[in-house]
């Protein structure tokens, strides 16, 4: 299952985050409430599938090396949001 959701994230990180909201309950154990991880799949995706997987695969705290991860995340989302305005141009 793992592996189907990484392809599924290159594809589109959208639909991992809801394949992985749908069979199992890894975005509500990560974040408190529905809000962040709502607000998290419509606005930066690519760092909302980074923080829940690095959350899971430590110690159920990001800390370290994986904020690192999440921060590489937040520039691909940021990138994404930069690249489309500057095509639009």
């Amino acid at each position: 299952m793992p592996c189907l959701i990484a392809l599924l994230a290159l594809l589109s990180p959208r639909l991992a985050l809801v394949v992985i909201a749908i069979f199992s309950d890894l975005p509500s154990r990560a974040m408190d409430g529905i809000l962040l991880p709502l607000l998290g799949f419509f606005l930066l995706p690519w760092t909302t599938l980074a923080y829940i997987v690095m959350w899971d695969l430590g110690t159920h705290e990001v800390a370290g090396f994986e904020w690192f991860i999440v921060g590489i995340a937040f520039l691909i989302d940021i990138g994404a949001v930069g690249g489309s305005a500057r095509s639009r141009k």
